[in-house]
């Protein structure tokens, strides 16, 4: 039996907090998984991945673009929103001291 701590599950800590947004949004009824997986799938596809993914940022983007997409097609988040939403991150890690936690203004 090792002593050391497991590896992490995702690579970075956005990673995980994006699959489970996914799944929250699944567990509510935003979507069914199996169109979900059908999205994804043709993002990953369109994106020419060809190589094995080892659920790094490359994968990420692509899930996080399928998201949106999913969630733009059903109006819970347009276009408007999305820029609106990622204007609001890159102003709030730009003005972030180096190793200090991100946190979008409430």
């Amino acid at each position: 039996m090792s002593d050391s701590a497991p590896e992490p599950v995702f690579e970075d800590p956005w990673h995980a907090q994006l699959f489970a947004l996914t799944v929250h949004l699944n567990e509510t009824g935003r979507f069914d998984w199996p169109d979900w997986a059908a999205r994804f799938s043709a993002t990953l596809k369109r994106h020419g991945l060809e190589r094995e993914l080892n659920g790094g940022a490359d994968y990420f983007n692509a899930w996080l673009e399928t998201l949106e997409d999913l969630l733009a097609e059903s109006g819970e988040a347009g276009d408007g929103e999305r820029d609106r939403v990622r204007q609001a991150w890159e102003n709030a890690y730009l003005t972030t001291p180096h190793g200090q936690p991100v946190h979008l203004p409430g």
